[in-house]
């Protein structure tokens, strides 16, 4: 596990209790268009957590462990804080320890988020396009 990634597990467990999830997604949407730089593959994981966390959110996919949940949430937070390891604004350089990150939780949690993929595809394209539309700040989680 990336030791700096650490102290963000129990900022995810805080966003989670007090009903922040769309607050953070909103936040890492906003990052994630602004930024220029980031390569590919930490936009496909950016896309694959966010989407998990619209459906966790909403009620949709519930099949996901707390933990795993928790690390994504994790990642999304280190992705948006400004006091990483390499600085964000550090061109060629920034994005690097946020890609880190984001393998390490993708491959960690593997086999739930392969699950999660394939569930989404199962979905209609209407169904996956609204898996793109985040939650609005003020709305409520679906029951547990």
């Amino acid at each position: 596990m990336p030791w700096m990634f650490l102290r963000y597990l129990p900022v995810a467990r805080r966003i989670l209790a007090r009903g922040r999830l769309p607050l953070l997604l909103l936040a890492v949407a906003r990052k994630r268009s602004s930024s220029k730089g980031l390569v590919s593959e930490l936009r496909d994981n950016l896309s694959l957590l966010q989407a998990l966390c619209v459906a966790w959110w909403r009620g949709e996919y519930r099949a996901v462990s707390r933990q795993a949940l928790i690390a994504a949430v994790a990642a999304l937070a280190y992705f948006l804080s400004p006091m990483d390891l390499i600085p964000d604004w550090i061109p060629g350089l920034g994005f690097v320890d946020d890609l880190a990150v984001f393998t390490w939780v993708t491959r960690k949690w593997a086999v739930e988020l392969d699950a999660f993929r394939a569930w989404k595809a199962t979905r209609s394209p209407a169904q996956r396009a609204d898996l793109e539309r985040l939650p609005a700040p003020d709305e409520p989680a679906a029951p547990r």
